[in-house]
């Protein structure tokens, strides 16, 4: 039986993605920050949650403890957890909140597990968005780290890029060792993901507003990513690549700058270097 961890999964692509993967044969981790609907999503599965809030660098390594303490074998790690935030002030971490919650605790996390993802050729897959064609329009993306002025949609469109940086700087550093990265967009999906913002563009996402606009179900949302759990690396899809619809898709000239995503992945190992030493569990 292959195992998936899945974060983001008490809900919308997160947990339809868990659901068609459990109905698959796999063995699922339901990772989500609101305690009861990770439960409830774990219970429907006969699966295992695990609770934890990626606005808190310290939860994202106690999640990694946990993690490597329950799962010996790593078949999928499906970085999903994300969302589009209204501005506020810096994480108890000290970075702007969407950059932290979309990009650097899952950097972290695969960071912690990274021994583990090694050993047992995981494929990684990072929920990404058509949005990254938009970052770094009006300002430099390696300023995305820093509470500032930016309005929270370009936030979140810098987060996205920073998405398939990571992807694809992942499996350049680490594809020969066994790990498939890739990233994906899932579509225009009815979901409750800028509920937490006041960008106008949570408008979009209201009932009706997401039936006016033909938005797609989460159900929907989440066969690319499926598609991706279930291909054969190398045969159904390129590792590195993104995807949009389970075709390989065109990406933004910045994200396919490799200096940018060196210098990404430095600057993350930076931010990250305090919770990497002393993990606890022997990987």
């Amino acid at each position: 039986m292959k195992t998936a961890l899945i974060t983001g999964a008490s809900g919308g692509i997160g947990e339809q993605a868990a659901r068609q993967l459990a109905a698959l044969g796999y063995q699922v981790a339901i990772i989500g920050r609101n305690p009861q609907r990770t439960n409830q999503v774990a219970r429907d599965l006969g699966a295992l949650a695990y609770t934890a809030d990626f606005a808190d660098l310290r939860q994202v390594v106690a999640l990694a403890e946990q993690l490597l303490r329950d799962y010996p074998r790593i078949d999928l790690l499906a970085h999903n957890a994300g969302g589009l935030f209204r501005r506020q002030p810096p994480t108890v971490d000290g970075f702007e909140i969407t950059f932290q919650v979309n990009h650097l605790a899952p950097f972290l996390l695969t960071q912690l597990l990274l021994p583990r993802l090694i050993a047992c050729q995981t494929t990684v897959i990072s929920t990404s968005s058509v949005a990254h064609h938009f970052a770094g329009l009006l300002s430099d993306p390696m300023n995305m780290d820093r509470p500032g002025r930016r309005s929270p949609h370009l936030a979140y469109c810098d987060s996205k890029l920073a998405n398939i940086l990571f992807t694809r700087q992942l499996q350049r550093l680490h594809g020969q060792q066994g790990i498939t990265a890739v990233s994906y967009h899932p579509g225009m999906v009815a979901s409750s993901f800028s509920s937490g913002s006041r960008s106008p563009l949570r408008w979009a996402y209201t009932p009706r507003m997401s039936r006016l606009l033909g938005m797609i179900s989460p159900q929907q949302g989440a066969d690319t990513l499926v598609w991706l759990a279930q291909g054969q690396p190398g045969v159904d899809w390129q590792p590195g690549d993104y995807h949009v619809r389970r075709a390989p898709a065109r990406v933004s000239r910045k994200a396919q700058d490799e200096e940018l995503a060196q210098d990404l992945w430095q600057m993350s190992l930076r931010h990250c270097a305090p919770y990497l030493d002393g993990l606890a569990v022997n990987q």
